[in-house]
């Protein structure tokens, strides 16, 4: 049970360490949370489409390793190397932070809702990742949800990151948790979950929190230590 309860805790803060990022989902979920369009429909869409891709990246993986042994070594260096990797991009971020915003303007020719990554004191210019919000949308529209469904399946299913997030990363350190690979996993879904679910209902709460260049430089000093330890003892154990 005790083994069951870590192995879930370390899937959760894996999970947690990789979905919490800056990027156009979590700005997209955002976005739709503050509008209160279809927020269900992408919160569901955004923690299924994880859950399915940590099931295919734990079994598959864990099936490989399975079959051939061997190939954990190389996960483990390759997956040890990356995370390493990409902590120190997070540490990187810490020195240059920046923040998600939601910003009022005109309509665009969508009529989306805009969010953007706005730069910190010491970080690099802003990227724009949606149009401005547009006042003469009718939020909640059968138009407007079909829209976010197929915005929101595009930036999931077409992200190449997402892949090598949920399949590969957190494949490769579940296989290295043995049995206790599908606790894992399940801990890695759980995180997924909440995150989306936070970020989509609690939209209105958390903008002015992740508006704030200094708490996403505290979470990706959490995300940096987490993921150099994490790729430490993935390569310590080949």
């Amino acid at each position: 049970m005790n083994s069951a309860l870590t192995a879930t805790a370390a899937g959760f803060g894996t999970g947690l360490s990789l979905i919490v990022a800056i990027g156009a989902q979590n700005a997209f979920v955002l976005r739709q949370g503050v509008r209160r369009d279809a927020v269900l429909a992408v919160v569901a869409i955004c923690a299924l489409s994880d859950a399915a891709l940590i099931t295919l990246g734990v079994g598959g993986v864990g099936a490989a390793v399975v079959a051939w042994p061997s190939v954990l070594t190389a996960v483990g260096l390759i997956g040890g190397l990356f995370l390493i990797g990409y902590g120190c991009l997070a540490a990187r971020r810490v020195l240059r932070p920046s923040a998600l915003t939601v910003e009022a303007g005109t309509a665009d020719a969508a009529g989306s809702a805009g969010v953007k990554v706005a730069a910190g004191a010491a970080g690099s210019a802003g990227v724009k990742v949606a149009g401005a919000v547009g006042t003469a949308v009718v939020v909640g529209t059968p138009g407007s949800r079909r829209r976010a469904v197929l915005t929101c399946l595009a930036m999931t299913w077409l992200n190449p990151h997402v892949y090598l997030d949920t399949v590969f990363l957190l494949g490769s350190i579940a296989a290295d948790r043995g049995p206790w690979r599908w606790t894992f996993g399940l801990g890695a879904v759980l995180a997924s979950l909440v995150w989306f679910a936070a970020l989509g209902f609690g939209a209105r709460l958390l903008s002015p929190l992740l508006a704030r260049p200094s708490a996403w430089r505290v979470l990706d000093a959490l995300i940096a230590v987490t993921m150099i330890v994490l790729g430490a003892t993935l390569i310590a154990g080949v």
